[in-house]
């Protein structure tokens, strides 16, 4: 029942988004919305059931992880929402918000779905119902890249379909009845076939790691995340990679399962740190701001399957800065969705004085950016810390270190783009236009703001508990 409920107020509202006729009314279903799910979400995390054996559907710890922070996320994106749609009252909204509503129903399918064929629909509908958001702004790049996202991601998705099915097959072989649900395959795992589950695991690795972003993967994101909008951006790289996240996960704990951990964590370990290095190439004199926070994506999507990949300790720091990466995910791309309003461009050669031109945005701006490259005391320095700890006590020094070196390039690449931006005198064009910090698009930023900072030096105890039991599940205790 849960399930329905929270998977119908995403639908349910974006129903009532394409009917309502008045596009000055209509943006405020999306906090609506977002609201009732927020508030159904803290019940069913309250509630603490296990799946049902054998059930489709059902929260695991890794999926109430996941499901809070989605609705979370899309909760403070969805005022930001309101105020960014107000300022682009020339521009019908129906679709888009409806598209917003309908990714909030289907990423809150993905958290429930204890079947791989379900949670595979699921995300086939996440990249179907997103696409529309990439193409708002309806100019020659934006819908050459809906079409690269379409494309890229399509491909992923149908290698994650071949994958299920090898997963299936593997029980069939194994002399067990084929099941795709998570619960039989994890108890069966001992007995499946191993070479068709290493053939699975490395097909979803590959198929929704297209979907996280990870390298070489990746080439869609710098496109989609540099043409959509700055608060279609926050809900890509906070929402989508953390259920296309989960879905890898769920994957390794079959692996885990069967006694292949090794394999599948060394998988992770070369796919993470091409994903960080590839990210510290391009950020290194990156000149367009969005397409800077897209490679700020895959480097942290490599950090969070690094974390999986060393194991020990750093398996609850991946689940932890997968909540970090979420939070201050929200907070850069709303910020720069404000500079791109206030200065008419995201590119650094027309982006400069945003402390002066917008002081909130822009201070948040550059706070957002000591914490997304892992400075204290931010949460995301605690997050990089646990990975780094779990990494060396679990003996993987060259690992550490090698991810250590390029995260000081990032942070080097990132701090040059961003201190650009924000110091300065502002452009005679940008002072002409009549943007301005206002309350539904600044409280955001500072709501973000406030969580990466509290994360930092509290951790709450309902928090906790869910990142140790999703540590636990994965580790196999």
């Amino acid at each position: 029942m849960e399930a329905v409920l929270l998977i119908g107020v995403g639908l349910g509202f974006g129903l009532a988004a394409l009917a309502v006729p008045s596009n000055r009314w209509r943006p405020w279903l999306v906090p609506a919305g977002a609201t009732l799910h927020l508030a159904l979400t803290l019940r069913a995390l309250a509630d603490g059931a296990a799946p049902v054996p054998g059930a489709w559907v059902g929260l695991d710890p890794c999926g109430r992880l996941v499901l809070g922070v989605v609705s979370l996320l899309f909760w403070v994106c969805s005022w930001y929402t309101v105020g960014y749609l107000a300022h682009r009252r020339g521009r019908l909204n129906r679709v888009f918000c409806a598209c917003l509503l309908g990714f909030l129903g289907m990423a809150t399918l993905v958290a429930f779905s204890q079947h791989f064929g379900l949670q595979w629909v699921a995300m086939e509908a996440t990249t179907l119902i997103t696409a529309p958001l990439i193409y708002f702004n309806r100019t020659p790049r934006s819908i050459e890249a809906t079409w690269k996202y379409l494309l890229l991601c399509s491909v992923g998705i149908a290698l994650a379909l071949l994958g299920s099915f090898f997963l299936a097959y593997a029980a069939l072989r194994g002399g067990l009845a084929p099941s795709l649900v998570l619960g039989d395959l994890v108890a069966a795992a001992p007995r499946l076939s191993v070479p068709w589950l290493r053939g699975a695991f490395t097909l979803l690795l590959v198929g929704y790691g297209t979907k996280m972003g990870l390298a070489p993967m990746h080439s869609w994101k710098p496109d989609a995340y540099g043409e959509a909008p700055g608060v279609v951006g926050a809900l890509f790289a906070g929402g989508m990679t953390s259920c296309a996240f989960l879905t890898i996960v769920r994957a390794y704990q079959v692996m885990g399962a069967a006694g292949l951990g090794t394999d599948a964590r060394r998988q992770f370990l070369a796919l993470g740190l091409l994903s960080v290095a590839a990210a510290a190439v391009f950020l290194v004199r990156q000149r367009d701001l969005k397409r800077m926070l897209a490679y700020s994506s895959v480097e942290h999507m490599g950090i969070l399957v690094i974390g999986l990949g060393l194991g020990g300790g750093a398996t609850f720091g991946a689940l932890f800065h997968m909540v970090n990466n979420a939070l201050v995910k929200g907070l850069l791309f709303l910020a720069v969705g404000n500079l791109h309003r206030a200065f008419a461009t995201k590119s650094l050669d027309g982006v400069a004085g945003a402390w002066r031109r917008l002081p909130l945005t822009g201070w948040l701006f550059a706070g957002g950016m000591f914490a997304v490259t892992g400075s204290p005391p931010f949460g995301p320095f605690r997050s990089l810390f646990q990975i780094l700890r779990g990494g060396l006590e679990q003996g993987h020094t060259a690992v550490v270190g090698t991810l250590a070196a390029l995260l000081l390039v990032v942070f080097l690449g990132m701090g040059a783009a961003v201190l650009a931006a924000v110091q300065g005198p502002p452009s005679p064009a940008a002072r002409a236009t009549d943007y301005r910090d206002g309350f539904l698009t600044g409280a955001p930023l500072v709501v973000f703001f406030a969580l990466v900072c509290l994360l930092g030096v509290w951790l709450p105890q309902a928090t906790q508990h869910l990142l140790e039991s999703g540590a636990e599940t994965l580790l196999g205790r």
